[in-house]
């Protein structure tokens, strides 16, 4: 099976935070293999592992344990996506929570909640598989805050859990725990997640406008039904995320997969690829886009799509599009 994949926007507001806590976000990023730049991009997928391995070196880079709930502290309910906007218009926090777990594929493939009540509790665990065995304690602690983030925002400030507890031991230093949380904390607990009063589920969802149901409903059926995703949909994905590393080579998206290079092939051929028709479809979109904008320069763009110099991307470029890259960077921005 593929290796599960995350949103960039499981990382928003990484950069700020690590340069408030004076460590090299960049340096860091191209150390587990993700591009600096694709933050921009929220909705871009890239491994969940090497996602799940960033936070947990810049934990290390920082001396914070509290590193992602700090992360935490630079999210929105918007960072979910599209699924954000079906969640804001549920009737009830529960219906709310459901769809998460419903649709927790489209945020993060990695990610696994499961709800059960029994005797007036309610309980939510969580847990983050990325596919290798690895540290997980930033990326659970990361995902039990952004549940918290979410029912606190459905049913307001009032709201508190009953427990909040990890798999993990404790941190030397909790206080970011107990002020980000409001609850009594437990480690080295059988599960990581959250309790909380049956009944505060079925509050009413103080986000939600009647009104807007159906068409939120209507709109999230439109982007995606679950579904499981494919080796050729990541191949795609991954090479548009290692394209601009210089790492992009059939071996390294085998091994991000998690399968040979047989395998890769097999799968793409089957919807009618290989592997350097999906290379060229991918540079051939990167350039339009990259060149048509203003943040990098001609050299900077050559480098990211993988050419030796930049006078072989001038050329490359100009057989693709019938012009160089000036003239159709000039013919993209002058108004008509």
């Amino acid at each position: 099976m593929p290796r599960p994949l995350a949103r960039y926007a499981a990382l928003t507001g990484y950069i700020e935070l690590s340069r408030t806590l004076h460590i090299e976000p960049v340096e860091l990023m191209r150390s587990v293999g993700l591009d600096p730049a694709g933050l921009d991009l929220q909705d871009r997928w890239v491994p969940a592992a090497a996602v799940a391995r960033l936070l947990e070196r810049s934990s290390a880079a920082s001396g914070r344990q509290d590193f992602a709930l700090r992360l935490a502290e630079h999210r929105r309910l918007s960072t979910l996506g599209p699924l954000s906007v079906s969640i804001r218009e549920e009737p009830d926090a529960r219906s709310a929570l459901r769809m998460l777990i419903r649709y927790q594929h489209m945020y993060n493939e990695a990610l696994h909640i499961r709800l059960s009540e029994r005797d007036g509790l309610s309980v939510i665990r969580v847990s983050i598989e990325p596919g290798e065995p690895m540290p997980v304690r930033q990326s659970v602690e990361l995902a039990v805050t952004v549940v918290h983030q979410l029912l606190r925002s459905l049913l307001g400030d009032h709201w508190h859990p009953v427990s909040v507890s990890f798999e993990h031991s404790a941190p030397t230093d909790d206080s970011t725990h107990r002020r980000m949380f409001g609850a009594p904390l437990a480690f080295d607990n059988d599960f990581s997640g959250i309790v909380t009063y049956t009944g505060d589920l079925n509050e009413p969802n103080r986000l939600s406008d009647p009104h807007s149901r159906s068409y939120a409903r209507q709109f999230l059926d439109s982007l995606s039904a679950p579904e499981e995703p494919t080796i050729a949909g990541r191949v795609r994905e991954l090479v548009e995320l290692l394209l601009p590393t210089g790492r992009c080579s059939i071996d390294q998206v085998a091994r991000s997969l998690g399968v040979d290079r047989r395998t890769v092939h097999r799968h793409l051929a089957k919807s009618g690829q290989t592997f350097t028709s999906v290379l060229d479809t991918t540079r051939v979109e990167l350039a339009n886009r990259l060149v048509g904008g203003q943040r990098y320069s001609f050299t900077e763009i050559s480098e990211m799509l993988a050419f030796s110099t930049p006078s072989s991307f001038s050329r490359w470029f100009h057989q693709q599009f019938g012009v160089s890259p000036r003239a159709w960077r000039k013919q993209t921005t002058t108004p008509t």
